[in-house]
């Protein structure tokens, strides 16, 4: 029989502050940790290499640059605080949960100034770059509008003529595989910097489970090949260049290790893009494995938003449609109130 709804759902431990999940503080490792033992100690918490149903909570991009307002990319989504109330769920999800989740996966979008979707990878014919939010066309290519900035080839250690082309082939696969089109982003999350770091309440949340459970909150970087977009946390937007050489690869360990656990739950930023692209990528590998593997996973949906710049850019039908389709395949849509027994324990 399944377990009651509330069987593990914990309090939240005290030195969470929920007013501050917008903003950027230092977390106290040491004395969080003490805490966090002592909290394992009070609530019987047991290691998680004890589990028999392994569960892997998989955050996606939860940094600075998406999750704080005075930054770059902040995910505002349709309510304009989107990613600080995504966060303070997200938050309390895992302290309540944290006999229930045995991992811990974060991804960080990781990126430097000269990369195919920032402003300085391409130029008019007046030599200006585009404005961030531009979308480039495979059509904007061809007619010149937009080209290679051939000042940048030597640092990218290409030739002026295969940026060229790359541009061309690059635009025309977006579109032939029903892809978004190139969007050149402000320049965010460069390696190293505040923005690429996880924000302070994720932060504090993945530590605390670390200590607690035992359990090394595991980094996946994303994102820092110049030459193609890198939406999803298992593959970058194109693999081959144009002249069929291959310019990146995928993540075959990161799929294998989700393979490996009983639940998988996602959450993150943002829901248009690299929640729904690391999705997708996910399902397009199970269901032809196993259609049994789609139904592992579980969709935090009130713990991610989606892309929304007033009156530039809503990507809200797009993300509400990818999720539609994600449930229609099988995956569950829940949501970070729910006890996550009901999901875990089998009948």
């Amino acid at each position: 029989m399944k377990q009651s709804k509330d069987t593990n759902q914990l309090p939240i431990p005290p030195h969470f502050n929920p007013d501050i999940v917008g903003k950027i503080w230092k977390v106290a490792y040491q004395e969080l940790a003490e805490e966090a033992r002592k909290w394992a100690i009070k609530h019987h918490i047991k290691p998680a290499s004890q589990d028999s149903h392994k569960t892997a909570l998989v955050i996606i991009d939860a940094q600075n640059a998406f999750c704080i307002p005075e930054f770059e990319l902040f995910v505002a989504g349709p309510s304009g605080t989107g990613a600080i109330d995504d966060n303070r769920r997200l938050a309390q999800f895992i302290y309540r949960n944290l006999s229930t989740i045995t991992k811990i996966i974060v991804t960080l979008d990781t990126h430097q100034p000269m990369q195919i979707f920032h402003p300085i990878f391409l130029v008019n014919s007046e030599g200006e770059h585009p404005k961030p939010y531009t979308i480039i066309t495979y059509q904007d290519i061809v007619d010149g509008k937009w080209r290679f900035n051939n000042a940048i080839a030597e640092s990218l250690d290409i030739t002026p003529e295969y940026g060229k082309e790359l541009l061309l082939y690059y635009t025309r696969v977006l579109e032939t595989k029903g892809k978004y089109d190139l969007t050149i982003w402000p320049y965010h999350a460069l390696r190293g910097s505040i923005g690429h770091a996880l924000v302070s309440t994720i932060e504090e949340a993945a530590f605390f489970h670390t200590i607690a459970r035992n359990s090394q909150t595991q980094i996946e970087e994303k994102g820092d090949n110049p030459l193609t977009e890198h939406y999803s946390a298992l593959s970058p937007e194109i693999l081959e260049g144009p002249d069929g050489r291959y310019i990146a690869q995928k993540n075959a360990y990161f799929l294998k290790l989700l393979e490996d656990f009983d639940t998988v739950i996602i959450a993150g930023q943002a829901k248009s893009h690299c929640v729904a692209w690391t999705i997708d990528d996910l399902l397009s590998k199970f269901y032809p494995i196993d259609k049994s593997l789609v139904q592992k996973v579980y969709l935090l949906e009130d713990c991610t938003s989606p892309v929304v710049i007033p009156g530039v850019i809503d990507y809200s039908d797009q993300a509400n449609e990818a999720f539609r389709r994600f449930a229609n395949a099988g995956m569950h849509i829940v949501k970070s109130t729910d006890p996550i027994e009901i999901w875990t324990t089998k009948s």
